[in-house]
């Protein structure tokens, strides 16, 4: 199980650095004008998306694993597995505005997507105190 709980975590960290820097793009992509830039934008934004992908859908499938492995025991997991269903939901939220971007549809300002790219972050605090204290 110490191979499964380290595989879930290089695959939460490798997930996580997509999650950061996606919407980073989305920030880029906002505040340009210039035809090549938008569609080396529209490029870089669909390629690490194909790529974080896989890389979440392993550390919830290892998330899983341990789960069933160790069970589903305190309120702390409780709370971690609505926070991570909410980065499930963030990530495909990613995937509609990365779609609406390469259609020339996005309607938001760079300074949306600054405040957009800080959920993440302040997801990871919860979530690694969580896993760490065990509070409740």
């Amino acid at each position: 199980m110490l191979v499964i709980k380290a595989l879930h975590i290089i695959f939460v960290v490798s997930w996580f650095a997509g999650l950061f820097y996606l919407p980073r793009l989305f920030v880029n992509h906002a505040m340009v004008d210039d035809a090549a830039t938008i569609e080396r934008l529209k490029l870089m934004e669909h390629k690490l998306y194909r790529f974080m992908t896989p890389l979440g859908i392993l550390a919830v499938g290892l998330g899983l694993w341990l789960w069933f492995g160790y069970g589903f025991a305190g309120g702390w997991l409780h709370v971690k597995t609505l926070l991570v269903l909410g980065l499930i939901g963030y990530h495909l939220y990613c995937g509609r505005l990365l779609r609406d971007f390469a259609a020339g549809r996005n309607t938001r300002s760079h300074r949306w997507y600054r405040v957009f790219n800080e959920v993440p972050v302040l997801v990871l605090f919860v979530v690694v105190f969580l896993v760490v204290l065990k509070p409740f």
